[in-house]
């Protein structure tokens, strides 16, 4: 089974409530470690690694606020997202002014707590924000990227792997011209004349599985790169 892409710390001193977002966000394929105090946050923050940080800003030890300066201190880059009881204002300002991305006020709907987490991945890492999307609706058909697929009721596309990669890459680009040169640095990794060509042979198969579906098109504008449109 492969490893989620994304590694939550997730700090919580109510027990109840951090088991709930442990099991919550693990059911949305994200691995997530729960510590109960800033202390335990601070020490499984060193000895980790994690893609995003989420701490509750009132607990023992050390509260959210000092945790995300000792980590500031460090890092500048891995996302933090306060949450909190605390809604006045001057809270929210505070725990933006130690450098969280973003404060959410308890209690608060879990759709909206991954809604947050995608919406600042999107924006600080697309790298990893790209892995954790795994399907995709090309309306007539289905992409899983996991068992590299395409499929309906009626049919069943095996893809390869670098089908699956260049098909993923378009998928999350769809109706954006994807570059030639980023394509291939992103699925071959190189830019040179045979990966190039390795390229065309690729988007040339991918075409031939839409045959029978019209309203999936890989548009060439040549020279320069390639779109992914579906007309729903």
């Amino acid at each position: 089974m492969r490893r989620p892409e994304v590694s939550i710390l997730l700090a919580e001193d109510d027990p109840n409530l951090g088991t709930f977002l442990r099991n919550y966000l693990s059911g949305k394929d994200l691995s997530v470690m729960l510590c109960v105090n800033g202390e335990d946050t601070l020490r499984a923050y060193h000895t980790g690694k994690f893609n995003f940080i989420i701490l509750d800003v009132m607990m023992p030890m050390m509260d959210g606020f000092s945790v995300a300066r000792e980590i500031r201190k460090v890092d500048e880059e891995t996302p933090i997202l306060f949450i909190s009881a605390k809604q006045l204002e001057t809270d929210r300002m505070q725990g933006l002014a130690v450098g969280a991305d973003d404060y959410l006020v308890k209690p608060f709907n879990m759709q909206e707590l991954l809604l947050r987490i995608n919406a600042i991945l999107r924006r600080t890492n697309s790298a990893v924000f790209d892995k954790m999307q795994k399907h995709f609706d090309l309306g007539e058909l289905v992409f899983d990227t996991d068992k590299m697929v395409l499929y309906n009721e009626n049919d069943k596309i095996d893809l390869t792997s670098k089908e699956t990669d260049l098909l993923r890459l378009l998928c999350i680009k769809e109706n954006q011209l994807v570059n030639r040169s980023y394509a291939l640095s992103r699925v071959w990794n190189s830019d040179d004349f045979f990966s190039s060509r390795s390229m065309d042979v690729y988007i040339s198969k991918l075409r031939r599985h839409f045959r029978p579906y019209p309203r999936i098109k890989i548009q060439n504008t040549h020279g320069v790169g390639f779109r992914l449109v579906v007309d729903r």
